[in-house]
């Protein structure tokens, strides 16, 4: 945390008190905050619908179903999830509207304390497109780790991270080695420092593509977010800002708009107990009479 905390013996003196973080995010997490913000209560140009059940032996259902408004393709998907807990497996199985399968059996903190085990397969009946891909994700204090080979029609691939922390620091590293090409196709870095209520995140991209974030929750109701690239080479710099504020325990308002004028407004509303409904519109700030804006519907059921 990262509390402004009044020292009684001392009038209107302020302490910082930074936690040490235990064990850090993941790659793919650091910066998350802030992306949340920006991401989260939007759905511009989708009617979509969201259905979560769990059945009293604890398998759990999610379908999703989602009708884009200007190309009216229309996407679903179901999954299904059952937690052995005792034993630490986790059984997924997934179906898509491209008809793809997909099987995920995961083992955690079994063989090791930290240490999480996913086995992963898709096919495609239609094409027969198989893949694979094999996680595995060790967590301790200070540390991060986690490699995956990925594999299907264009090859091996491996993918690796690694998040190191201290005292709200962090740094990582990301890399993809394609077996075929027998290269490093893809390196990436980051760098940030995070408290409960203020994250920083950098990050570098193949030594080309540059990004930021700040985030900052304000108090219990505002949440406060920025982000910026570039790319080597170019000198436009994309920004935007972004705020999410919490009306009441059941209704929350986002807004966010970037430097190219497109301004995105959300609203969450929690109709009754499991019953969620988003309503969402993005407008171009520079032809806001030429039409062309798109507008979100969103509806979550949760049983």
């Amino acid at each position: 945390p990262f509390p402004f905390q009044q020292d009684c013996s001392m009038p209107r003196h302020t302490k910082f008190d930074l936690s040490i973080m235990a064990v850090p995010p993941t790659y793919t997490d650091l910066g998350k905050s802030a992306r949340d913000v920006f991401t989260k209560g939007y759905g511009f140009g989708l009617i979509k619908l969201d259905l979560k059940t769990k059945s009293e032996n604890g398998l759990e259902f999610t379908s999703t179903g989602s009708a884009n408004t200007e190309t009216s393709k229309v996407a679903g998907s179901l999954e299904t999830k059952y937690k052995w807990a005792e034993h630490g497996l986790t059984f997924t199985e997934k179906w898509n509207t491209d008809n793809t399968l997909g099987t995920e059996i995961t083992l955690e903190d079994q063989l090791a304390k930290g240490l999480k085990l996913t086995f992963d397969s898709s096919f495609s009946p239609n094409t027969g497109k198989k893949g694979g891909k094999i996680k595995t994700c060790y967590k301790c204090d200070h540390i991060n780790l986690g490699c995956d080979v990925h594999y299907d029609i264009n090859g091996t691939a491996i993918h690796g991270a690694a998040v190191v922390g201290y005292e709200g620091w962090l740094a990582g590293y990301q890399m993809t080695f394609e077996a075929g090409r027998n290269r490093i196709t893809q390196s990436n870095f980051a760098v940030g420092f995070k408290t409960d209520e203020f994250q920083l995140h950098t990050n570098v991209n193949d030594g080309t593509e540059f990004g930021g974030s700040i985030y900052q929750k304000v108090n219990d109701q505002l949440e406060t977010a920025v982000n910026l690239a570039w790319t080597a080479g170019n000198s436009n710099t994309r920004f935007g800002i972004a705020a999410k504020y919490q009306i009441d325990p059941d209704a929350s308002f986002s807004a966010k708009v970037n430097n190219s004028s497109l301004v995105g407004l959300g609203y969450t509303q929690t109709l009754k107990p499991g019953i969620k409904l988003t309503l969402s519109a993005l407008l171009d700030g520079k032809n806001i009479n030429a039409g062309g804006h798109k507008l979100g519907l969103g509806l979550e059921f949760q049983a």
